[in-house]
């Protein structure tokens, strides 16, 4: 399977972008597939709590739930799908330059097919977040160095 990457650099500080990246409220406003996003744990974010998200898949509308698999703040985080027909694996870095006044975020993404996602992964998928992926680091790059969150 082949990994999507994508590196942009922000001009935050990592302890911002990384919060606000680990705020699955945040996630419809930086990434363009998620219609919605809700933690499903109480307490602090850390590995092993869930997100339940509901993402635009080709024309469908379709929930999944991600588990958090590595938490390693401010530096990077992983996440993995746990149920639906495609599975994503995530993991993120963020890396400090400029004297830890700018971020370099990195974001790789993958997925695995189960039933009829094994025809969806690669046909509608991964050409879907290609496209989309580039796009929703700009959209994070400029919601946070312009709504100061």
């Amino acid at each position: 399977m082949s990994i999507i990457r994508e590196t942009i650099d922000v001009d935050r500080r990592p302890e911002d972008v990384y919060d606000y990246v680990m705020d699955a409220r945040h996630m419809p406003e930086w990434q363009l597939s998620a219609v919605s996003a809700e933690r499903l744990d109480e307490g602090p974010v850390g590995v092993g709590n869930r997100v339940r998200v509901t993402r635009h898949v080709g024309r469908r509308v379709m929930p999944m739930t991600m588990e958090v698999t590595e938490y390693d703040p401010p530096h990077s985080w992983a996440m993995r799908g746990v149920d639906g027909p495609v599975r994503a694996r995530v993991h993120g870095e963020v890396e400090p330059f400029d004297d830890g006044r700018r971020s370099r975020v990195t974001i790789d993404v993958d997925f695995e097919g189960h039933g009829v996602g094994k025809m969806l992964v690669p046909l509608v998928v991964r050409p879907q977040v290609r496209k989309e992926l580039p796009r929703n680091e700009q959209l994070l790059k400029d919601h946070l160095e312009h709504t100061g969150e």
